[in-house]
């Protein structure tokens, strides 16, 4: 089966218990962000708004809010849509294995984009972007955001839907300086295919056209965030996994629109025509703030007769977000390693904002005839690895060796850590990447897309035993004083506020010599913090505080450290500097008084009685 709308595919997740029906009217302006939130959190149902303040047009979310609900969407294709990614990474397979494979050949018409004429759907009827959902996640968000859009791009030297770009870049509606119902602001990040053909565009001096998606089955947004093998078209792959051809035209204006969407906005792009964007509260768990992005100027917007607005709320992982990323790396996730020639398995920590804190583990057969006890092959991987599409926004990667133990679960956090911690020496294992690129969203370096890279690579034997619980006799100077074990190995530690890097100097050298004549075999990391009990409460609160709120050309230490031959490394315990510094971006906050209106909505009676 195949999902030929957006509203097709809400009858069959209700009439399948996985959507309910929000029927009182909810505002756009936080509530219907934090309603969301709740039932996310509650493992809820798919959400079908049907009365948003301010607009005649339903809006629907949450439907990939759990794994579960997204594998049953796509019931029918994902057991052969992982078998096609398996088959790009290897053809060779289908002639190995015929049988295996033949069923892909009834999704090869499917993943065909078929041209159809201007008599479909989206062309029911036009509207102004003022008239659609204004829905605003966070209170400091700098307007309305269209939170699951699919902007459509083709590259202006080589037009044509097979080398188009479908990608999922926040779209601000309103707000700031925007001409209402005449402009929005296109955000994109580093990395990202649209950055291509506007580069393109811009350098032939032409405008660039795009067609922003909202809606449509839902294997159109899925694939609008796949990190799809070179050469396998994001519309290609919406028409296998929706087992329904992409259908899509052109209209008078040259704008390429997909003939199944909900809605589609049209407009273009001039080079070096900017307004500021933002400030958006986003997945990492705090806002991104106000710069200058690319404007675009409004043509049509179009939308078709049961019209459903499809949104999503970002904020601290884990969110919707997190599902979606479960079920990419169901379908593409054992593809990834083999890009990459000796990798096996790489993790983008979700709970720790995904680009900050990267696990890796790769195979070391440099010199299998000498018993070497340091990485080797591992580091040529880790440099692939920080080269490679997206995985090269990673800060933080954490790599092994598979043959240290073949059975390590990249997955488990903690013992990630501590396989890692166990065996990696700091005099050595540590390699610096400096003023280089860093996320987009990521706040902990000296600008906007500007920070650096740290590699902890770790093969060979343990070189030490990991504390499980701290010793009795371990005391730390003042204001230092008060710790907690995370996992073993690890110590979290109460420091005062930061005011400064040079004062940090002076506190981390009075620190640093404190603990230079202490026993602290059994310690590898220690981490300074705001606030010491919900950092070591969980392992998520952790990894968010640690990799989040540090820059690690800034906010690394160590004890007995040493700089040799440009090399940096320390003979004791590694400090992490983890406190909010004041050029971080503000955390996402609830707003108490949005609360207790979905607080209402769960009482006998209201829509979300007996879910949240």
């Amino acid at each position: 089966m195949g999902y030929n709308s957006l509203a097709e595919c809400v009858k069959d997740l209700e009439q399948h218990g996985h959507l309910i029906r929000i029927k009182e009217e909810v505002d756009p302006y936080l509530e219907m962000a934090a309603i969301h939130l709740r039932v996310y959190e509650h493992g809820g149902p798919a959400l079908l708004f049907e009365r948003v303040k301010g607009s005649k047009f339903p809006a629907v979310s949450n439907l990939f809010g759990t794994l579960a609900r997204s594998r049953f969407m796509f019931r029918d294709t994902l057991p052969n849509m992982k078998l096609m990614v398996d088959l790009k990474m290897d053809p060779m397979r289908a002639l190995k294995n015929p049988l295996k494979y033949a069923g892909i050949s009834l999704n090869a018409l499917a993943a065909l984009p078929m041209k159809v004429g201007k008599q479909s759907p989206i062309n029911y009827g036009k509207t102004s972007i003022s008239a659609l959902p204004q829905i605003v996640n966070w209170p400091m968000d700098g307007g309305p955001f269209i939170t699951m859009p699919q902007v459509y791009t083709e590259d202006v030297t080589k037009p044509g839907i097979m080398q188009a770009n479908l990608g999922m870049y926040r779209i601000q509606l309103g707000g700031n300086d925007y001409l209402k119902d005449k402009e929005v602001g296109l955000h994109y990040q580093l990395h990202r295919g649209i950055g291509i053909h506007q580069t393109k565009a811009n350098e032939l001096g032409k405008p660039l056209k795009v067609s922003i998606f909202v809606g449509g089955p839902p294997a159109h947004p899925l694939a609008a965030v796949m990190p799809l093998p070179e050469g396998l078209s994001e519309m290609t792959f919406a028409g296998a996994l929706g087992n329904r051809r992409f259908r899509y035209f052109y209209d008078d204006e040259g704008f390429c629109i997909s003939a199944d969407a909900d809605f589609v906005i049209t407009g273009t792009v001039y080079p070096n025509e900017n307004k500021p964007e933002g400030p958006f509260g986003d997945h990492i768990g705090y806002y991104s703030l106000t710069h200058p992005f690319p404007l675009m100027h409004v043509h049509n917007v179009y939308h078709r007769k049961d019209a459903i607005w499809s949104f999503t709320v970002v904020g601290r992982p884990p969110q919707e977000d997190t599902s979606f990323g479960e079920l990419i790396h169901e379908i593409s996730g054992p593809a990834i390693p083999k890009e990459i020639n000796g990798l096996h398995a790489v993790h983008a920590v979700d709970a720790a904002g995904v680009h900050p804190l990267l696990f890796a583990v790769g195979s070391e057969r440099y010199t299998p005839y000498l018993e070497i006890d340091r990485p080797q092959e591992i580091l040529t991987i880790a440099n692939q690895i920080l080269g490679k599409n997206q995985l090269s926004l990673a800060k933080y990667l954490f790599i092994t060796a598979k043959e240290d133990n073949p059975s390590l679960d990249i997955h488990d956090i903690p013992a990630f850590f501590i396989h890692v911690f166990e065996r990696i020496d700091f005099t050595r294992d540590l390699h610096f990447h400096t003023q280089t690129t860093i996320d987009t969203l990521d706040y902990s370096g000296d600008g906007l897309n500007s920070g650096s890279k740290v590699v902890f690579a770790a093969a060979g034997t343990v070189k030490r035993a990991l504390w499980t619980e701290i010793a009795a006799d371990l005391d730390l100077p003042r204001p230092f004083n008060h710790k907690k074990m995370v996992i073993p190995g690890i110590l979290a530690v109460q420091a005062p506020p930061f005011s400064s890097y040079p004062q940090v100097a002076e506190e981390l050298e009075f620190l640093t010599k404190e603990l230079v004549a202490k026993d602290l075999q059994g310690i590898a990391l220690i981490v300074l913090c705001d606030n010491l009990t919900f950092t070591a409460e969980h392992i998520n609160n952790f990894v968010w505080v640690a990799f989040t709120r540090s820059n690690p050309s800034h906010d690394i230490y160590g004890v007995d450290s040493f700089v040799e031959h440009k090399h940096w490394g320390c003979r004791g315990p590694l400090i992490i500097d983890a406190r909010s510094k004041p050029h971080h971006a503000p955390t996402l906050e609830k707003v108490p008084e949005i609360e207790k209106r979905v607080d209402r909505l769960g009482s006998r009676g209201g829509s979300l009685f007996g879910i949240i």
